[in-house]
C-alpha cells in the first residue's frame, strides 16, 4: 500500500486545511454523528469534495471534562474507517491519538500523521513509533489533561510559556530519534486556556516562527468562540472563520475545522491577503 504523505503539501505556498472527523460519542461538537463506518466514511469523501487537504479521524473524545477510552475501544472505531478510507483517499490521513498501539494499527493500515495531544508525554512509547513509521507528528501544548485541563488555567505569560514547552518536547522528539523536518506545532487553542489565553496565542502565533516549523491552529467552533459571541456550537461559523483568518495571517500553515467548504474559502482569502507580496 502507497502512503499519501504531507511532504509535498507542505512545500506548496499555501495554508492546508485539515478536516475534523470524530468518530466519538461524546466530542463536543459532532459526537455521535459519524459513528457508523459508512457515515463516516461518507463524510469524508464529502469533505475531500470541499476541498480539505487532510483527514484527521479521532476515536476518542478530548473536549474539557472527556473521560478516556481503552485502547481497544479507540481501534474498533477508527480501523474500520481507515481501512474503507485508505485505499481510495489521495490525501494524508492523520490519528488524534496519544496512544502508541493505536498509533501503529493505524499507521501499519495506511495512516502517514499522528496528532498527539499530549506532545509524545503520555505515552512513552509514542515516540518510537513515530520513528518506526516515519511519521509526521503534531506535537500539541496542553495545560493539564482532558479532564481538568479546564478548571481555572493560569499562566504568566501564555506565549512564552507554550514557547519554552515546545523547545523542551522538541528536543525530547529528536533526541528520540524523530527527524526534525518530521515535527508539527500545534499551540493548543482550547486546552487549558481561557479566552483571553486563546486570543493571546491567536495574535502571537508568529512567535512560534522561530522554531521553523509547520504551526497547526484548531479554532473551530471552540467555547472561546461561544463564550465570545454568546452562540452555541451550532452558531459559531462566523466566530471560527475570524480565528482562522487570523491564523493564516499570523503565519499558521494548517488550520484543523469542522465546516471544510466555508473554511476553505475562508482560507482561500486570508492566503492571498497574507501572501500578497509573494505574488505581486
Amino acid at each position: 500500500m502507497t502512503k499519501v504523505t504531507l511532504d509535498g503539501l507542505l512545500s506548496e505556498e499555501r495554508t492546508l486545511v485539515m478536516g475534523i472527523l470524530n468518530i466519538t460519542p461524546d466530542s463536543f461538537s459532532d459526537g455521535g454523528d459519524f459513528l457508523s463506518p459508512e457515515a463516516a466514511a461518507d463524510r469524508a469523501l464529502q469533505m475531500v469534495r470541499e476541498g480539505v487537504d487532510i483527514l484527521d479521524i479521532g476515536g476518542e473524545s478530548s473536549r474539557p471534562g472527556a473521560e478516556p477510552v481503552s485502547a481497544d475501544e479507540e481501534l474498533d472505531r477508527l480501523l474500520p474507517v481507515i481501512e474503507e478510507l485508505a485505499p481510495v483517499l489521495s490525501i494524508p490521513i492523520s490519528v488524534d491519538t496519544y496512544k502508541s498501539p493505536v498509533a501503529k494499527a493505524c499507521l501499519e493500515r495506511g495512516a502517514s500523521i499522528i496528532n498527539d495531544i499530549s506532545a509524545l508525554r503520555f505515552d512513552h512509547s509514542m515516540a518510537s513509533v513515530v520513528t518506526e513509521f516515519k511519521s509526521h507528528v503534531v506535537l500539541m501544548h496542553m495545560k493539564g489533561t482532558p479532564r481538568n485541563m479546564q478548571e481555572a488555567p493560569d499562566y504568566g505569560d501564555v506565549t512564552a510559556e507554550i514557547n519554552t514547552f515546545f523547545e523542551e518536547r522538541i528536543e525530547y522528539a529528536i533526541a528520540s530519534g524523530i527527524n526534525r523536518e518530521r515535527l508539527i506545532l500545534d499551540p493548543g487553542i482550547g486546552f487549558g486556556k481561557s479566552p483571553i489565553h486563546n486570543f493571546t496565542v491567536l495574535r502571537d502565533l508568529q512567535h512560534f516562527a522561530d522554531f521553523a516549523m509547520p504551526v497547526l491552529v484548531g479554532p473551530s467552533r471552540k467555547s472561546f468562540i461561544g463564550m465570545t459571541l454568546d452562540l452555541p456550537e451550532s452558531e459559531r461559523l462566523e466566530g471560527t472563520a475570524a480565528s482562522v483568518t487570523a491564523s493564516v495571517l499570523n503565519g499558521a500553515q494548517i488550520v484543523r475545522v469542522h465546516d471544510v467548504k466555508e473554511m476553505k474559502r475562508v482560507v482561500t482569502v486570508a492566503d492571498s491577503i497574507h501572501r500578497l507580496g509573494a505574488i505581486a
